[in-house]
């Protein structure tokens, strides 16, 4: 099964249709939306009639902080996560919101642990950037059962390892090389942004899991992010958000 993993959409519909036709052409037969669908962009109620419809046809979908906040949007909060939130839940329909409420920070299948943040404490938005917080969640994944994890919210995408030893160990993975996965090991990936990569390049993100074979590609996607950015100046939104785009910031 070829599982393509999509995290921190944003409410890029721009780069969210690109990186679906991308996973189709590439055979993709389940899809894993890892949270964060709204946030930042100008078109949350179009990324979640996207994603609430592949729901529908089976794709696995879970929460991350900017869907928690536009539920309950605090708007006076100086956290980054609650900037716009209060915007986007205007923009959304009360099914939409149900949607967002009523979706789970992990989901196991089989082997495999998704997550937005981390594993460990998922609902602690925890950044898995290094070796500690890597080995906290593969840790937390390991006690479920799991031996890999998949997850975003970083927006850059990342890869790190746990073999004989208890440390995770990080490995640089390069966009287009698949990557084995081995089940004798323990492996925790970050597939990047689709919506808002801030790694310098503008090209949307996300990951193809090919489960037969076990091997992990990550994927770079062109996309038109300058009409991104001018659908978030004609909302009227923050043009740090639309500057961004290009900027992959």
């Amino acid at each position: 099964m070829k599982l393509a993993l999509l995290a921190d959409l944003h409410a890029n519909l721009h780069a969210l249709d690109a990186c679906l036709a991308d996973a189709a052409a590439r055979g993709a037969m389940q899809y894993a939306f890892l949270g964060d669908l709204v946030g930042y962009g100008a078109q949350p109620a179009a990324v979640l009639g996207r994603v609430m419809d592949m729901a529908n046809k089976g794709a696995w979908v879970l929460r991350g902080n900017h869907d928690e906040a536009s539920v309950a949007p605090l708007p006076s909060s100086p956290r980054a996560d609650r900037a716009g939130a209060a915007w986007t839940a205007s923009q959304l329909d009360a099914s939409q919101r149900e949607f967002l409420a009523a979706l789970p920070l992990t989901m196991q299948r089989d082997f495999m642990l998704l997550v937005h943040a981390s594993a460990h404490e998922p609902q602690r938005w925890d950044y898995v950037v290094d070796a500690v917080s890597a080995t906290a969640s593969l840790d937390a994944a390991a006690a479920a059962g799991a031996t890999h994890v998949f997850g975003g919210h970083v927006h850059e995408q990342r890869l790190f390892y746990q073999g004989s030893g208890r440390d995770a160990m990080a490995f640089e993975p390069t966009p287009g090389i698949a990557v084995p996965l081995p089940r004798h090991r323990r492996w925790l990936a970050t597939v990047g942004s689709v919506g808002q990569p801030r790694d310098g390049r503008p090209d949307a993100m996300y990951a193809l899991f090919d489960s037969a074979s076990m091997r992990l590609l990550f994927v770079r996607v062109p996309y038109d992010h300058e009409a991104a950015a001018q659908a978030i100046r004609r909302a009227g939104l923050p043009e740090f958000n639309a500057q961004r785009l290009a900027l992959g910031q």
